[in-house]
């Protein structure tokens, strides 16, 4: 299953998660995106979204490894994939057909969302 995860571009950016070529998915205490971290698995692709500043979709990633041991701790390891060919602003996704209804914008606080097939497809593809 694709996941979208979003990030404060101020504090980690997706040219951090270049730099460093791994990281810890960490500093999450929503319970709701905590359990959507736990059911993570090996191999998931992720798309990396900058909140706040930017407010875009930049990349894409993939889960590492998922230790979910500590239910309130899971410990995610992502690795970029690459950047996205073009920046997906909210105001797209916003608008676009695949993400009506979507939890993306019914919970918009939340810091790790599911995504579909096609919402994953939509985000990567020009």
């Amino acid at each position: 299953m694709p996941y979208l995860l979003k990030t404060e571009p101020d504090k980690y950016s997706y040219d951090d998660l270049i730099r460093d070529g791994e990281t810890t998915w960490d500093g999450i205490s929503n319970n709701q995106a905590l359990l959507t971290l736990r059911n993570m698995k090996k191999g998931d692709k992720l798309v990396i979204y900058h909140s706040n500043v930017g407010k875009a979709a930049v990349g894409t990633a993939k889960v590492v490894s998922v230790d979910a041991t500590d239910p309130k701790n899971p410990i995610v390891r992502i690795a970029p994939v690459k950047p996205l060919k073009r920046e997906r602003p909210l105001a797209e996704i916003r608008e676009a057909a695949v993400f009506q209804g979507s939890i993306l914008f019914r919970q918009f606080r939340l810091s790790v969302v599911p995504l579909s097939e096609e919402q994953y497809e939509w985000l990567i593809h020009p």
